[in-house]
């Protein structure tokens, strides 16, 4: 009886540790559940997938980083993979959000350029594998802008009044305004913040959509004359309409990698690292950057891509703009005034 007592009393602390939050068993299914940026995977390349090894992939999508992280944080067992930027991935670690993905699992690592693989949140890269990287540029159509545009100061003029498209994306925006004062994109100063505040205000009525799904469209049709977007948009802006300019601007710019990382609760593992080294084969990789041309970590990959895209200061940031360029930190509780600052700019 003492036996089946102490069996018993084991079976229930290990389902107590499980409640409690402890690690869940990983389920041997065919699925994967995939949490991405929207416009940012091709739906052909899941569907590759599937068809080879006969896994079914739910795809939900998000419009950044803030949301994901919101998400995860109230239950990360729904999802087996997810993209985070650099600074959220830092975040996650902190958090506690992340399993540590098993680099053996992933053999077209190799195909990564090295300097992308360490970062200083994790400099074994245990947490995390590029996707994709890039940066954050003014996109103008100069058939209705004639006069020069050479950074975000000039976006304050009389003529862009209703005219923008800009990122919903609190980071990004409030960087925007850091930069207008010649500090860093991840300034902490509370007098510094409060000038971002006021400048962002400023800029309120000259801004006609926030739009991080697809700012492009907006271009393309007319409905903006110039936007804040990402590198990858502006791009895929002046393929539809040559009138779009890409321009970098001078006060400096937002650069970012996005990461492929596995959520603690994910109950699927294998088949995300599996999923993982599948995108990172090369002819995979460059499909993506063919639908969605964001610069690829991938070197592998690019004697598939088209050489217009590799030539692109859009699309692969020029070297000169690079060092003018800021990747996003943690900002620690600095984020708590960011939140609150966004809240009384978006009101």
């Amino acid at each position: 009886m003492k036996k089946f007592f102490l069996l018993g009393l084991s079976l229930l602390l290990s389902m107590g540790l499980t409640a409690c939050g402890g690690a869940p068993a990983e389920k041997d299914e065919k699925v994967l559940n995939i949490f991405n940026w929207s416009e940012y995977l091709p739906e052909t390349v899941i569907d590759q997938f599937e068809e080879e090894y006969g896994i079914k992939v739910n795809y939900d999508t998000f419009s950044s980083n803030e949301e994901m992280l919101a998400k995860l944080s109230v239950g990360s067992a729904q999802y087996d993979l997810t993209v985070a930027t650099d600074y959220m991935v830092d975040i996650m670690i902190k958090q506690g959000l992340l399993k540590t993905i098993e680099q053996t699992n992933i053999s077209n690592l190799k195909n990564i350029a090295p300097e992308m693989l360490q970062k200083p949140h994790d400099p074994t890269g245990q947490y995390f594998v590029p996707y994709m990287w890039g940066g954050v540029v003014i996109a103008v159509n100069t058939e209705k802008v004639t006069s020069p545009v050479a950074g975000y100061k000039d976006l304050l003029r009389e003529e862009f009044k209703h005219a923008l498209v800009v990122p919903d994306d609190m980071r990004s925006m409030i960087g925007v305004a850091n930069l207008l004062q010649g500090q860093s994109l991840n300034a902490t100063d509370p007098a510094v913040l409060e000038k971002s505040k006021l400048l962002l205000l400023e800029l309120q009525p000259q801004i006609k959509v926030y739009d991080s799904d697809s700012p492009k469209t907006l271009l393309i049709n007319g409905e903006v004359t110039a936007g804040i977007v990402w590198g990858a948009e502006a791009y895929l802006a002046k393929q539809e309409n040559p009138a779009i300019q890409t321009i970098i601007a001078e006060e400096g710019m937002e650069l970012f990698q996005d990461n492929f990382v596995i959520p603690k609760g994910a109950p699927h593992k294998k088949n995300a690292e599996l999923f993982i080294d599948f995108i990172l084969r090369p002819e995979i990789s460059a499909e993506i950057s063919k639908e969605f041309p964001y610069a690829n970590p991938n070197v592998a990959a690019h004697p598939l891509i088209d050489p217009q895209t590799l030539n692109d200061p859009a699309v692969y940031i020029p070297a000169d703009a690079m060092k003018r360029g800021e990747y996003m930190t943690d900002l620690g509780e600095a984020t708590k005034v960011y939140d609150r600052i966004w809240s009384e700019v978006k009101q």
